[in-house]
């Protein structure tokens, strides 16, 4: 496909989406802009019908089915973590084609309510797989085994074509972009802004933003090559998949200037911080392109964030509480060996911890008919060097303890 088509294709994309949505704000934040040093401006793709910019592409893709009377017969699948199924579901509903959807069984609650909203009675939700890689392979061969056409949430050039419209949007919004940070789980949305911005502006520089424990892009092209993970943290579900897209590797690689890795503790901080000073709701997909600004080494530059989705679950604030805590270094697991007689947490409380520290777990990990047994111990600290402290106290005493992570916690 020749350059001016893929352009012409994009901007056709764009015409189409204005019948079913507003183009998405580009909101100059003076707050962020101060802090950091730069002009920061906010792409809110949180504000779309289904708080996400996958409606673009599902509703691009699904349209430019060539018989769409044959799609109707047959029905159309699919595979999501939650804002591409919303994607299909609004697109089903509009359309009045019927969709069977596979998500993973870890997928929020808010999300799968969420697709059953905008799905009304055109959709069918199967939940299967503990991840998304897991229920996309059950989505895959059941279209085969009925006849049904497949839509892929990345590896689409349609779909990458729905997503390039942000991309299109952005130039319109702003001259004199310099750098667009942007969120990338599968490359869907990372791949549709070079296919466009790179082509029209080749000195905007764009960087895309993965989660340090799925990053399935930046390893990809290091290595030159799609690498499958075989281990991923799925916490930032919108970004988090095992394999990103054929298609999407070879743009991104061409295109990408650099791809930055956040820590997912990272990524419940800034939730937690945004919501503070900024009421905004955000998904921890969706706020990977801010964490990025904390680590971008650059001043008086005109920097874009792509806030990719707002579909955040109340239900996981006490996960993204925890997470902040242990990343922000105010929460701390200790496994210690620990005397099992009576008088000795109170020993332990006087001798090692300060009067600001506050003991939130103590837990035998298992029952010994010895002197000395395993513990985890949980200790809350005002600030974030006073666990220093308490490790010298410990080395003091001779008590022999192993720190945990997060991780340790929930395997």
């Amino acid at each position: 496909m020749t350059k001016n088509n893929i352009i012409n294709n994009i901007i056709k994309a764009s015409h189409l989406l204005k019948s079913i949505m507003k183009i998405t704000p580009l909101e100059y934040n003076k707050d962020l802009s101060i802090k950091y040093k730069n002009n920061i401006f906010l792409k809110r793709e949180d504000l779309t019908p289904i708080k996400s910019y996958k409606i673009r592409g599902a509703y691009n893709k699904i349209f430019s089915l060539e018989s769409t009377s044959k799609v109707r017969e047959h029905e159309i699948i699919t595979c999501s973590a939650g804002n591409h199924a919303q994607g299909v579901a609004y697109t089903c509903n509009k359309l009045s084609i019927k969709g069977e959807i596979y998500m993973p069984i870890t997928t929020t609650l808010q999300k799968i309510n969420k697709v059953k909203k905008f799905g009304k009675n055109m959709i069918n939700i199967n939940l299967i797989g503990n991840n998304f890689d897991e229920s996309y392979d059950v989505a895959i061969q059941k279209s085969l085994d009925y006849n049904k056409k497949f839509i892929h949430p990345f590896d689409d050039i349609k779909v990458i074509e729905g997503q390039a419209t942000v991309g299109y949007e952005l130039l319109k919004q702003h001259k004199n972009i310099d750098i667009i940070l942007v969120p990338v789980g599968g490359g869907g949305l990372s791949a549709g802004l070079c296919s466009y911005i790179k082509e029209i502006n080749p000195k905007i520089k764009i960087i895309g933003v993965e989660p340090l424990n799925a990053p399935s892009m930046k390893m990809s092209i290091n290595e030159n090559k799609v690498i499958k993970l075989d281990k991923i943290d799925t916490f930032v579900d919108g970004a988090s998949v095992k394999q990103v897209g054929y298609l999407n590797f070879e743009i991104c690689k061409r295109y990408l200037d650099d791809i930055i890795l956040i820590d997912e503790g990272h990524v419940c901080s800034k939730i937690l911080e945004i919501y503070n000073e900024q009421s905004i709701i955000i998904e921890p997909a969706g706020v990977l392109s801010l964490c990025a600004l904390d680590i971008l080494k650059e001043t008086n530059k005109n920097i874009v964030c792509i806030i990719s989705g707002g579909n955040s679950d109340v239900f996981r604030m006490n996960e993204i509480m925890e997470r902040s805590l242990l990343y922000e270094g105010l929460k701390h697991y200790l496994k210690i060996e620990f005397c099992q007689k009576p008088g000795m947490l109170k020993e332990f409380i006087i001798n090692i911890l300060g009067p600001t520290d506050n003991i939130i777990l103590f837990k035998y990990t298992r029952i010994v008919n010895q002197e000395m047994g395993p513990v985890i111990i949980g200790i809350e600290t005002l600030n974030k060097n006073d666990i220093n402290f308490i490790l010298i106290k410990m080395d003091k005493f001779n008590i022999k303890y192993q720190k945990l992570n997060y991780y340790d916690l929930v395997l």
